[in-house]
């Protein structure tokens, strides 16, 4: 016996159609060069039908890709709908892949047509000989830029056509949108951030983004809702923004687009003048924002999403005693949308000690609604128990969770046989479902036949009150094969020795997991979404044990 319910494809296009109808009057706000623009939904609503005019003026296909090589912005947001909802694939360039990377991704997804802030052409225009079938560049005018406001020579090359984006807008007639009769049909597409390899693709479907916004809309998840004020730091070219972008659309949550500068003063600011209630970003932004909110009114923030990497329990404590609100740890990949996992205390968890619940907000916290997940043996693929103590490989499967990658045969490497995402993280998982990462499986240390995490080790450093940052890594040893290097940033005007490093750590990890060496640095590296950069760390340091 089938059911008796109207089958409706999810589709975008219901997205875009709530915030016209039903929020027209909410705000839309983004930091710019020249200071704070605000427009309304229903301002954005109308300009984002006429960008989809503009489409079809400029010929695009059918399926064409659109890429945005662009800040988080209101004409951002207007690309984000106007290219699905004309039945078209979005695709966004991390503006801060290597030259190499965006010539192979924009070659690779077969784009025709990039939209560009200004600010950022500096990095395109060396670039254009190589996009082989790009036909359109369309410049954003992001406002004035400390780079100047000179337009760089070389934005036609092989006959690329360079146009203003106002200029078209102005010209172009609003279109209804296509009814989109095949929810799979490709929305989006996002590369992953390369960090072995080529970067990979990965492509949303209107159903799976549609799934996912429901997702974040969820209390158990992000709770994106009306009477937010979103700010998403996390840029839109990385995961679709966390789902942000859609589900403040979907719901008619004001947004806060910070522009260009993600400095800790002007985030800070943003989030006291807008009075922001969800603001969301990966851990080294709220590093940088958390000393410039000292004394100043944040009593409108109600949740601060977090992820890309570890957040360390020293962070999550110092918004808790400082705002009275700790960080609120989130997990998930490009692969997955990204939202997989969010990290709330459950209810009779709330009656613990504060260090109780700190420990707890550790985690990555419990598997979202709608997205299965296991631990594995990576060798045997036999499931690990769920005891919180046990690790193994964690592997997630869903709606919203990637089958394959774009055109790619690394495909085979990332999936198993059975359809499930293995996510190359090291995990454990209690009996709550909730998830404590361990490592990823190339950032584990395997010293003297036994394992370190080098991420439990980063998190009691960075506890440490002399430093600002510490990431470690596994180096080659002579006698134990590998051994743990702790990369240090000392606090401005701290002096900390190596050796008060490795007392500090005393007692809190076991002595054979103590780093055998320290190395002080002025920056962590950064990867393109703000993680740190191991693989560099390693590559500079490979040889700093083999001496003793």
């Amino acid at each position: 016996m089938q059911g008796l319910m109207q089958d409706v494809p999810l589709t975008i296009t219901h997205l875009f159609d709530r915030a016209e109808q039903y929020f027209g009057h909410k705000e839309i706000v983004t930091a710019t060069g020249a200071g704070v623009e605000r427009t309304t939904y229903g301002e954005w609503a109308a300009r984002t039908r006429k960008l989809g005019g503009v489409l079809d003026t400029l010929g695009i296909s059918a399926e064409g890709r659109v890429a945005t090589f662009a800040w988080n912005t209101a004409r951002h947001l207007e690309l984000y709908f106007a290219a699905p909802c004309s039945g078209r694939v979005l695709h966004t360039l991390n503006i801060r892949l290597f030259p190499e990377q965006l010539t192979y991704i924009v070659n690779h997804a077969d784009d025709e047509v990039i939209f560009a802030d200004k600010s950022l052409l500096g990095l395109l225009a060396p670039l254009m000989s190589s996009f082989e079938r790009l036909a359109h560049l369309v410049i954003m005018d992001d406002g004035p830029t400390s780079g100047g406001d000179e337009i760089p020579d070389g934005l036609d090359a092989n006959g690329v056509q360079v146009h203003d984006y106002e200029a078209l807008l102005a010209a172009a007639e609003p279109v209804q949108w296509p009814v989109i009769s095949n929810e799979r049909q490709a929305a989006s597409m996002c590369y992953t951030s390369g960090t072995t390899g080529n970067p990979k693709g990965v492509v949303y479907s209107h159903r799976s983004t549609y799934l996912h916004t429901m997702g974040a809309m969820m209390a158990d998840s992000l709770g994106a809702r009306e009477s937010d004020v979103i700010l998403p730091v996390v840029p839109m070219f990385h995961a679709n923004a966390w789902g942000l972008a859609h589900a403040a659309v979907a719901t008619g949550a004001s947004l806060v687009m910070p522009g260009p500068d993600l400095s800790g003063p002007a985030v800070a600011k943003l989030i006291v003048d807008e009075k922001v209630t969800v603001a969301a970003g990966v851990p080294t932004i709220w590093m940088a924002v958390l000393p410039e909110l000292e004394g100043k009114d944040t009593s409108s923030l109600r949740s601060i999403p977090c992820g890309g990497s570890a957040v360390p329990k020293s962070l999550s404590e110092g918004y808790r005693e400082q705002l009275g609100l700790p960080i609120l740890q989130a997990w998930g990949m490009t692969e997955t949308s990204p939202i997989a996992s969010v990290c709330h205390i459950d209810a009779d968890q709330s009656l613990l000690s504060i260090e109780e619940q700190a420990d707890l907000r550790t985690q990555v916290g419990r598997i979202s609604f709608g997205v299965d997940a296991r631990v594995v043996d990576p060798e045997t693929m036999e499931p690990i128990v769920w005891d919180g103590e046990s690790s193994g490989e964690l592997q997630c499967r869903g709606n919203w969770i990637a089958s394959a990658y774009y055109d790619d045969e690394r495909s085979s490497e990332s999936f198993t046989d059975d359809g499930w995402l293995k996510t190359g993280d090291v995990a454990a998982v209690d009996e709550r479902g909730r998830i404590r990462l361990v490592d990823r499986t190339k950032d584990l240390i395997k010293s003297g036949g036994e394992w370190i995490s080098s991420v439990e080790l980063e998190n009691e450093i960075m506890a440490h009150p002399q430093v600002a940052e510490a990431a470690v890594i596994g180096v080659p040893h002579p006698k134990w094969g590998e051994a743990a290097v702790a990369c240090v940033v000392r606090v401005a005007g701290e002096e900390p020795t190596a050796e008060s490093i490795i007392e500090f750590l005393d007692g809190k990890v076991a002595k054979w997991q103590l780093p055998k060496g320290v190395i002080w640095i002025d920056e962590v590296p950064k990867t393109s979404v703000g993680k740190f950069s191991k693989k560099t760390l390693r590559d500079a340091h490979h040889d700093h044990l083999m001496d003793q």
